[in-house]
Formats: C-alpha cells, structure tokens, sequence
C-alpha cells in the first residue's frame, strides 16, 4: 500500500495522455488544411447535409447552424443537424466530409442502427457515472470504504462501455458519409475522396484517444482498488 498523497498509477494514463493530446493536434491540422481545400462540386456543407437527408426521406430533419467551433453534431433527441459555421457555409473537403458524417449519424437513428441504439440507452447511466465515480471512489479511498470505491468502480464502467460502443458508431458515421457524398457527385473519385477520409479518419482518432484514455483510467481506479486490499 502506497501513501494517499503519492499516486504512481499515474503513469498508467501517460500513454493516453500523450494519444489524446497527439489526436487532438492531428484532428485540428488536417481539419485546417482540407478546410482550404474547394470541393469542385460547389456546394457547401448545408446544402450538401440537406440533399443527402433528402435522398434518404429525413425530410423533417432540419439543418441547423452552431456557433461552437467543430461543434457539429446530429441531435436524436431533437431530430436536428447542427453544423458549425466553417462546415454549414464552407464548401471544401472538410466542409462536405464533417456534414456528411453527421448525416451518417441521421441515417443510423432513422434505421435504428443497433450500437447507435445501445449508446443512446446507456447514455443516462454513462453520464451519471461518468460525474459521481470518481469523487465516490476517492472518498472511499481516503475513508478506507470498499463499498464506496467497487460503487465508483461500476459507475464508471458504465462510462468506458459508452465509449468503446461510441467506436463502431463513429465509424460506420463515416463510411456511410464517403459513400453518401460520393454516390451523390458531391465528390469526385481519387483526391478528393482521400481528402474528405483523411478528415474523418483524423476526427475517428479523438474517439479512439477517449476510449484509451477511458480504459487506462479504469485499470488505474482497480489498481488502486487492489492497493486496498
């Protein structure tokens, strides 16, 4: 057993760090390069989002636009798609790759993908969990509460499985998205496909730095639980 205020399962989360913040660069970058790169289609990125819900009968979906920064997103609650203003008035790669994932996102919820539909029905536990483990397992750290650390242990489970389903969800969002704008022209074959995946490929590399990051705290928190023993 190690004193409270010395903690070495820290370096359990280096890696994840050093992926997280590697991720976050790499999204940012090739986010800003293909955004300065034209689509020779022309359309922007809420024209583009709204043809594509229309070819798919998401009639009512409406196209929304954000004032966060890559703050695009699709709201099943609500039924809307918000971009943000690079993505919703650009007309690049970056623009029609970022608009098109989120239709992905429509699509799945209209169809009743099944991961889509396990991660909206765990979200609820996920976020509760998410909040509450960490302050009920480290005051069951302090006050030597078993109870209280397998409690946040669980709790927090709850969040690393909405992150590892988040996985397959995030994914499939993107190859409908490059099916979807090159099936609709809005793409050509060759550059600018490999542009607009390189923008999808480089946002799916965030999901899999949070999930990393999810699982090493995980390890760390039944590390720490096993200390106590």
């Amino acid at each position: 057993m190690f004193p409270f205020f010395y903690d070495p399962t820290f370096i359990l989360l280096i890696p994840a760090l050093l992926l997280a913040m590697y991720a976050q660069a790499k999204v940012n970058s090739t986010f800003q390069r293909y955004l300065r790169v034209p689509a020779s289609s022309g359309v922007s990125g809420a024209q583009a989002a709204r043809l594509l819900l229309d070819r798919n009968n998401l009639h009512h979906v409406p196209v929304e636009i954000t004032r966060h920064h890559l703050g695009d997103h699709y709201d099943p609650r609500q039924k809307v798609l918000r971009l943000s203003p690079e993505v919703y008035h650009g007309r690049s790669l970056a623009a029609l790759g970022v608009a098109a994932h989120e239709t992905g996102h429509a699509l799945q919820h209209a169809q009743a993908y099944i991961p889509l539909n396990i991660r909206n029905a765990i979200f609820p536990v996920a976020s509760f969990g998410s909040s509450l483990a960490f302050p009920l397992f480290f005051v069951g750290l302090i006050f030597q509460t078993g109870f209280l650390m397998d409690l946040g242990i669980i709790l927090f489970t709850a969040a690393v499985l909405f992150q590892v389903i988040t996985l397959p969800v995030e994914f499939n969002a993107s190859s409908r998205a490059l099916y979807l704008l090159e099936s609709a022209g809005f793409l050509s074959r060759g550059a600018e496909v490999q542009g607009a995946r390189k923008v999808l490929s480089a946002a799916a590399l965030t999901y899999l730095a949070a999930t990393a990051m999810a699982v090493m705290q995980l390890l760390r928190l039944l590390v720490l639980r096993g200390s106590r023993d």
